[in-house]
């Protein structure tokens, strides 16, 4: 039996939007807690700078706190990235494997990712 490329289409699309829109919830209430606690941070430097409280000595601290701060966010945004690729593709490779082995009646390992870099 021929695979219904259409169908197969937009049964990947869903698959794939299935996991994108759960992730992208994540992603989105992660990154509006972390940005705005970097913002009030950032904010907290500016009033020590300006009132004397952070004084050319202790600037330099203050300041690579923020850069720790926004280098964490980067690094765990990566990280969710990463997971939200792997479990697109997981849905996808389903989808595929599931379509080929309705078709031709064969039961398929699911392949399995190898570590993404």
């Amino acid at each position: 039996m021929p695979l219904d490329i259409s169908q197969l289409v937009l049964d990947m699309q869903a698959a794939a939007t299935s996991v994108l829109k759960a992730d992208v919830t994540t992603f989105r209430g992660f990154s509006d807690r972390q940005l705005k606690a970097i913002a009030q941070q950032a904010e907290l430097v500016r009033l020590g700078i300006t009132s004397g409280q952070i004084t050319d000595e202790t600037r330099e601290f203050f300041l690579d706190g923020l850069e720790d701060m926004a280098l964490s966010f980067a690094r765990t945004l990566r990280g969710l990235l990463i997971a939200t690729v792997e479990k697109v593709w997981n849905a996808l490779v389903g989808v595929l494997w599931k379509a080929i082995s309705a078709a031709t009646g064969l039961i398929l390992p699911f392949p399995v990712l190898g570590e993404l870099q």
